[in-house]
């Protein structure tokens, strides 16, 4: 029986796994912690074997006069929760940083992630998750492992972000252009399997789960536009216009490359339990 704190209740990932492992009572006791206000400092951190850090803020191009708000949230208290959960004698805790930390991608170009590819991030949301990273690591010991997870783009049922964006795009638009990306991307269930298997096998170190199959744009507004009976005309005319627009954030997210070495992605046990079409069909609502 492993007895799991998911601190930042009501999050979209943390209230998901809470709901899958709560399927499986004789394995893990799970509970969420509110995280907005100071009260989580007055909760016992004892009796749990693993801390699952959720809490957090996420956008890709924040606005400046949020900087110090998302160092406070996104480095401070993910650290202070380390080091209370690690005072209090949980075995592992699992911190949820983002591929954000090596920078974005770019339209025309390859950007694949290596084990040799530098923390570079962008902007303060990237840096607030790397300098979490280097306050929590060092926590580590014998008796204290410490989880790091760069996810890629999340996407599932009700997520937020850019994928309910393109779902609404496919649906609607009657033409698309054709310019070729590819993007690593990870569906909740996977990322959720992802997670479960950390915790049975008591791991530690850093870690990059992906999807089996990297993924474009074209690819995914085709099998959006699929499921809901949609039709666009796919054409390359518009493609030398994407190109010059490449400094824009908005059209380097739909169009840019940004793809993980899937040997970095490789674990001893398969978490990938759902393929890329059937996490399309699944978070588009059809069973």
């Amino acid at each position: 029986m492993k007895r799991i704190l998911i601190t930042g209740k009501g999050s979209y990932i943390g209230t998901h796994f809470r709901d899958e492992l709560l399927k499986y009572p004789e394995k893990y006791e799970v509970e969420e912690l509110e995280m907005r206000n100071d009260e989580w400092r007055n909760h016992d951190f004892s009796s749990y074997d693993v801390v699952y850090h959720v809490a957090g803020l996420a956008h890709s191009t924040p606005d400046e006069s949020q900087r110090e708000l998302y160092y406070q949230v996104n480095t401070d208290l993910a650290y202070e929760t380390a080091k209370k959960a690690k005072e209090e004698g949980v075995k592992q805790f699992i911190f949820m940083s983002s591929i954000i930390v090596y920078g974005s991608g770019k339209i025309g170009e390859d950007r694949v992630i290596t084990k040799d590819t530098p923390l570079t991030p962008d902007n303060f949301y990237g840096d607030s998750k790397k300098q979490a990273e280097i306050k929590i690591r060092p926590l580590e010991d014998e008796s204290f492992k410490v989880v790091i997870v760069r996810p890629p783009m999340i996407y599932g049922p009700n997520s937020k972000g850019n994928y309910p964006l393109m779902s609404k795009f496919a649906r609607k638009t009657p033409i698309f252009p054709t310019l070729r990306n590819q993007r690593s991307m990870l569906y909740l269930g996977n990322l959720i399997e992802f997670i479960r298997l950390m915790i049975d096998n008591e791991e530690s170190g850093i870690y990059l789960p992906q999807n089996r199959e990297y993924v474009s744009s074209v690819e995914m507004i085709k099998e959006i536009a699929k499921i809901h009976n949609h039709k666009i005309w796919f054409t390359g005319i518009f493609n030398p216009f994407i190109k010059l627009f490449n400094k824009q954030i908005y059209i380097n997210k739909v169009f840019g490359n940004l793809t993980i070495d899937k040997k970095l992605s490789e674990y001893k046990e398969d978490y990938n339990k759902y393929s890329f079409k059937e996490s399309i069909r699944l978070t588009e609502g059809i069973s």
